[in-house]
């Protein structure tokens, strides 16, 4: 079976990287091999600067870890692509155009958001963008 490759929004990384559910189960797979998680600079710098936000601060010590530690393990189970751009899509929220933007680039066939801006477009460019849980119930359809 070929292994998926998915881009995931900065906000499933936040889930993924500090609490248990389900975004957590696709950081699990790709540290298993059944997933390749693809993603740019722009989308790890975006990471780094909300993991650095006051309101993760407690979190992050209680799991006695630091944004140096979270980054740096998932770097190990990530596939890098350089920054590419896009026609403006996401007017209000240009911010998530890097997420499209990416996914593209990598010419992957899911994107996998929590945010509405990006979930309301349903798909971009061939891409299906669907939340953790969705995309998961669709994995296992396919297995």
């Amino acid at each position: 079976m070929a292994k998926v490759r998915i881009v995931p929004d900065t906000n499933v990384y936040v889930s993924a990287l500090l609490w248990t559910g389900i975004p957590h189960r696709l950081l699990r797979l790709a540290e298993e091999g059944e997933l390749t998680l693809v993603t740019s600079p722009a989308i790890m710098e975006e990471l780094r600067e909300v993991l650095r936000r006051p309101k993760f601060r407690l979190r992050i010590r209680s799991l006695q870890t630091s944004v140096a530690e979270l980054m740096e393990s998932l770097l190990s189970v990530l596939e890098v692509i350089p920054d590419s751009a896009i026609e403006p899509v996401i007017r209000r929220d240009p911010d998530d155009d890097k997420i499209l933007a990416c996914a593209d680039a990598a010419d992957v066939p899911w994107l996998i958001s929590g945010d509405d801006h990006l979930l309301s477009l349903k798909r971009y460019k061939g891409i299906a963008i669907v939340t953790p849980s969705q995309f998961l119930r669709a994995r296992e359809k396919s297995h």
